[in-house]
């Protein structure tokens, strides 16, 4: 099966490892950068361009083009998969986070007919209704369940 994997870039390290136990079941998968440029050209990686972008006050910083063409990017690979796997751990307090672009993310596997898979389960949050209703399939961690 072809999987795309969603969720916060503070997950990024959780990703790979994931992504490395679906290769191990026969998988192909992709998964959000773990490195992008900076404003110079220069590498940096995705977390601490998400650090950057959650203490930025302006709207015409370098990060937000970054994100528009993260958010592009990975909209690209959701269309390509079969199904996504949102990885929901604990975020800010929440357990299960599922935030908004993960969301959207979500929203357009389940526009475009494709498997949805959490990691975890349904967070409380206000959404919940929405998560709900796309019907994911709940792993609890148990990632040999996606079939």
């Amino acid at each position: 099966m072809k999987i795309t994997i969603c969720g916060s870039i503070a997950f990024i390290d959780e990703m790979e490892a994931a992504k490395r136990e679906l290769e191990q079941f026969g998988h192909e998968v992709k998964l959000p950068p773990s490195e992008m440029t900076d404003a110079e050209g220069k590498a940096i990686l995705s977390k601490d361009v998400y650090a950057i972008r959650k203490s930025s006050n302006t709207v015409d910083d370098w990060v937000w083009e970054k994100k528009t063409e993260a958010m592009k990017n990975h909209f690209d690979k959701v269309a390509w998969s079969d199904a996504i796997l949102v990885l929901n751990h604990t975020k800010n307090n929440v357990a299960h986070y599922v935030g908004a672009n993960t969301l959207l993310e979500m929203g357009l596997a389940f526009h475009q007919g494709k498997k949805i898979f959490l990691l975890n389960p349904i967070p409380e949050i206000s959404y919940k209704e929405e998560l709900l209703g796309m019907k994911p399939t709940v792993l609890n961690s148990d990632l040999s369940l996606i079939v």
